[in-house]
C-alpha cells in the first residue's frame, strides 16, 4: 500500500514501530513524559499473539523533530486522538486492542467516539478523566496543587522532573524510578509545561458516556496520582461494558513495576495463555 508523503511523514516523526505477528493488532499508547519504552517488559510476552503498534507522542522527548509539538495544537486530548487515528488508518489498522497508559487512556476513548470501528477492547491504565477534586468527584489533586505542580515546572523542570519520577513510580523500584526519570527529563521544558497544563487542567468526564467500546480499566492499588475511586467512576459513566482490573502494587506505572501481575490480569481479560513469562 503506498501511503501519502505527508502520512508516511508523521508516522516517521512519532516513531511507529511494529513488533509481532499476530493477526490483530494492540495499540500501545504511553503517557506524560514517557515514550514507547514504557511498555519494554510487557512486549515479549503480547508478541506472542499480537501485531503490537507503538509509537512516541510529539512531545516524547525520544521524538526527533522540536516542532512537531505545537503548544496551541495541543492544548486539548483532541489534537492527540485525531494524530492516533491518523496513525492507525495510514498503517491499515482496521481494528484494535487499545492499551493507553494515564493521558492516553482518555485519547483512546475520544479516538474510540470518532471511530469506534478501529477499537475492538479499550483498555484504561491508570486513566483519569479528571485530576482535580470538585464536591461531588475526587479526582486527587486541589487545585492549588496543581498550580504548584506549574509553578515547579517553570521554576526548574529537572528538578521537578527528579522529584516527580521519585513520587509516581514504586519507591521500591529505583531501577525503574531511573527509567521514567531519564524519559521525563528528555522532554523539552518548553513541551512539558504547555502538557502538563493540558493534562492536570483537563475534564473529559462528559467524553465517558459516549464511550460504547468494552473496557478494561487496570488500576494500581495505591497510585498516588489516580485515587482507586476513579476507576470506578469511569466504570460507571462508561457506556461499553467496563471491568475495573485492581493490580496489588505502588505507583502509576504498573506495567512497568508490576509487569507480571499487569500481564497476568491482561491476558485473562483477552482469554490469552502466555508461555515464558
Amino acid at each position: 500500500m503506498v501511503m501519502p508523503e505527508q502520512s508516511l511523514s508523521l508516522s516517521t516523526a512519532m516513531n511507529v514501530s511494529i513488533i509481532g505477528s499476530g493477526s490483530e493488532a494492540m495499540v500501545l499508547a504511553h503517557g506524560f513524559g514517557g515514550d514507547q519504552s514504557i511498555w519494554d517488559k510487557i512486549i515479549p510476552f503480547f508478541s506472542q499473539h499480537y501485531k503490537l503498534f507503538l509509537f512516541d507522542w510529539s512531545f516524547s522527548g525520544a521524538v526527533k523533530d522540536p516542532d512537531l509539538f505545537d503548544p496551541a495544537k495541543y492544548s486539548s486530548y483532541e489534537a492527540f486522538a485525531n494524530d492516533l487515528i491518523t496513525l492507525l488508518d495510514e498503517n491499515d489498522v482496521k481494528s484494535s486492542v487499545f492499551v493507553g497508559h494515564s493521558m492516553s487512556g482518555m485519547i483512546g476513548c475520544i479516538a474510540s467516539v470518532k471511530k469506534p470501528e478501529l477499537f475492538k477492547r479499550l483498555v484504561l491504565v491508570g486513566a483519569s478523566p479528571r485530576y482535580i477534586n470538585t464536591d461531588e468527584y475526587e479526582g486527587g489533586f486541589q487545585t492549588s496543587d496543581i498550580e504548584q505542580i506549574m509553578t515547579s515546572i517553570e521554576a526548574n523542570y529537572h528538578d521537578w522532573a527528579s522529584g516527580f519520577s521519585s513520587l509516581v513510580v514504586d519507591k521500591d523500584d529505583p531501577l525503574s524510578i531511573e527509567m521514567f526519570e531519564k524519559c521525563l527529563k528528555r522532554m523539552r521544558p518548553e513541551a512539558a509545561l504547555p502538557l502538563a497544563k493540558t493534562v492536570f487542567y483537563s475534564d473529559e468526564r462528559e467524553i465517558l458516556e459516549k464511550v460504547m467500546i468494552p473496557c478494561t480499566i487496570v488500576q494500581a492499588s495505591r497510585d498516588i496520582v489516580v485515587p482507586n475511586s476513579v476507576a470506578y467512576y469511569m466504570q460507571e459513566k462508561i457506556k461499553g461494558k467496563s471491568t475495573v482490573e485492581m493490580i496489588e502494587a505502588s505507583g502509576h506505572f504498573p506495567q512497568v513495576t508490576a509487569h507480571q501481575q499487569f500481564v497476568d490480569v491482561l491476558a485473562g481479560v483477552l482469554g490469552l495463555i502466555i508461555e515464558n513469562k
